[in-house]
């Protein structure tokens, strides 16, 4: 069952277990608005508490993802006003990473500056093969927000980071997938077919325990090994005692294909 929720600048289509959310403000390459950014967070909240969502895709209308800040508007705004949209901003990114589901972002044209670190912060990237990102930022006299300064160095270390960030470059999606921050290159006519038939797979998963590996593997990111060794102690003694384990055992015994209900 398909309910499509559409306002001036996100579109809200949830299809089964799939919640499709396009950024749509076309005519600016979706460059981010304070409405945008408030809607995608409480959309990404209220996903958290849907039982029937179980898989998010990030999208962009027309012939980009997103080209990030506003750069018509930046020059208007006052440190006061800065601070507070990127606090929205932060609050976005903080969601996105607190909720229990997968993301998966779905790149075409270009996703620039905080429109590629938008991206970063979803669990896998999925990109037309024609794409360019850019973290470009220092363009106009800024450092990145969004979360860049986090996710590039952890991706490609920090060498590779302070190029993209200084130069500004575009970088070819090709060589964002060599690097292993790009999941999955495909054909740019192919890229919403190849997107929603992963978000499928994954929907069809044990949706509990794709939360907790989310969890610790970003969790992973800043903690010790024994951190993360007792987490994973504490973690695996919970789901052992979920239903999606028992119907797993059941269907590798039965020669089946498991049956998972995120319970």
């Amino acid at each position: 069952m398909t309910n499509v929720k559409t306002n001036d600048h996100l579109v809200n289509n949830k299809n089964g277990s799939v919640l499709s959310l396009t950024l749509n403000r076309p005519e600016s390459l979706n460059a981010f608005s304070p409405e945008m950014i408030l809607t995608l967070t409480d959309t990404l909240r209220d996903a958290q508490n849907d039982p029937e969502v179980k898989v998010i895709v990030l999208s962009g209308a027309g012939r980009s993802f997103s080209a990030g800040g506003d750069v018509k508007t930046m020059g208007q705004a006052n440190a006061a006003g800065v601070y507070d949209h990127i606090g929205r901003l932060n609050e976005c990114i903080l969601a996105m990473k607190a909720l229990e589901k997968p993301i998966i972002a779905a790149v075409h044209g270009f996703a620039a500056g905080a429109g590629f670190n938008l991206a970063l912060a979803c669990d896998l990237i999925v990109a037309a093969d024609d794409s360019k990102f850019a973290l470009s930022f220092s363009q106009v006299g800024l450092v990145s927000d969004g979360g860049g300064s986090y996710f590039v160095p952890r991706l490609v270390g920090p060498h590779l980071a302070k190029q993209f960030m200084f130069t500004a470059e575009p970088i070819p999606a090709q060589r964002l997938y060599q690097l292993g921050v790009i999941n999955y290159l495909v054909p740019s006519a192919q890229l919403q077919e190849e997107t929603l038939k992963l978000a499928g797979l994954l929907a069809s998963g044990p949706s509990r325990t794709y939360g907790m590996i989310k969890k610790l593997v970003d969790h992973s990111l800043t903690a010790t090994l024994e951190e993360i060794l007792e987490q994973e102690r504490i973690t695996q003694t919970m789901m052992v005692s979920t239903e999606d384990h028992q119907e797993g055992i059941a269907a590798f015994k039965e020669k089946r294909k498991p049956n998972f209900t995120g319970n």
